[in-house]
């Protein structure tokens, strides 16, 4: 399967809309920029059809260092971004062929 870049998003976006390539750039830094600063703010964004970010709070927990694996390395809580998508995006990408054993 292949990588969807950036500069792929805003070629796409610039032919559907019939806008430059520079405005449709604009406009999806302008959508990131949002969505960062919400994220940031601990706000979820959701996006109907699409899926939602959320911000959750992991737990303190004990991890080993893979150099010296006898040794606990405690890890503190902390924020992380979570990706749970709707059920539309669910269904489209369950709905992908299965690729035959060896492929």
């Amino acid at each position: 399967m292949a990588t969807v870049t950036k500069k792929d998003i805003i070629t796409r976006m610039s032919d559907t809309l019939g806008v430059t390539n520079a405005q449709s750039a604009q406009a999806l830094d302008t959508l990131i920029d949002i969505i960062s600063s919400a994220l940031s703010r601990g706000d979820d964004v959701a996006l109907r059809t699409f899926g939602t970010f959320e911000v959750r709070l992991t737990k303190a927990k004990l991890g080993r260092n893979p150099a010296q694996p006898h040794v606990a390395v405690p890890i503190p809580p902390r924020h992380v971004v979570r990706f749970k998508p709707g059920q539309e995006l669910k269904d489209s990408v369950a709905a992908l062929p299965v690729p035959a054993q060896g492929e």
